[in-house]
């Protein structure tokens, strides 16, 4: 059997969801799974991003990731989103990238995909589970299959127990306050886990 397709689909402004993307594309490798580390389209205008050296710094350490197409989305067995909390929900950046996936999801390529997701936002709770559920709740209307990490491991306690995906705290330097990268990659080793069981299952 093929090895799992994994797209690992970010917004990030500040670095941390692209930080977060990358550990996940690591242990998705080590799951053996083939990765492709995406990011969504800027929406921002470049007027506004040059007036923030952490935003401008982020743009241009992602400048050679490709960009998310709706192709990626059909080439995938599973996907991990990561974003930040935007007033409780995910940056609008990912929400068009869900918004204009119409045509596929008409066509029914969205179902069934194993999907899970990751977020951020500068206090303990500000918003990160809200903005995991709100994806989740595009994901249901996908016929997406929701792979979250609930209490699968010990080292989910130590980076805030979120069971709906991993998140975490973003202090006033930019830098994150629990220390999540354990936790990103068992979710992302159950996700694909779970994708192999889905592939394995619709191929007897």
């Amino acid at each position: 059997m093929a090895n799992v397709k994994l797209a690992v689909i970010f917004y990030s402004m500040g670095g941390t969801n692209y930080e977060m993307a990358k550990w996940a594309k690591e242990a998705g490798e080590a799951a053996g799974a083939e990765v492709k580390l995406l990011k969504v389209q800027e929406l921002a205008p470049e007027s506004v991003i040059e007036g923030n050296e952490a935003w401008k710094a982020t743009i241009d350490a992602t400048k050679d990731i490709p960009v998310a197409t709706s192709d990626d989305i059909v080439w995938a067995d599973a996907i991990i989103f990561s974003t930040p909390t935007r007033f409780g929900t995910m940056a609008s950046q990912m929400k068009q990238f869900i918004d204009i996936q119409g045509g596929i999801w008409a066509e029914g390529k969205t179902v069934n995909k194993v999907v899970s997701a990751m977020s951020s936002a500068q206090n303990p709770n500000g918003g990160q589970e809200a903005t995991i559920l709100s994806l989740y709740t595009s994901m249901l209307h996908w016929g997406a299959i929701i792979a979250s990490p609930g209490y699968t491991d010990p080292v989910l306690f130590g980076a805030g127990g979120n069971p709906y995906g991993t998140s975490v705290t973003v202090d006033q330097d930019g830098k994150m306050v629990e220390d999540v990268e354990d936790a990103v990659k068992h979710q992302a080793t159950r996700t694909v886990n779970v994708a192999e069981m889905i592939k394995r299952g619709s191929s007897n």
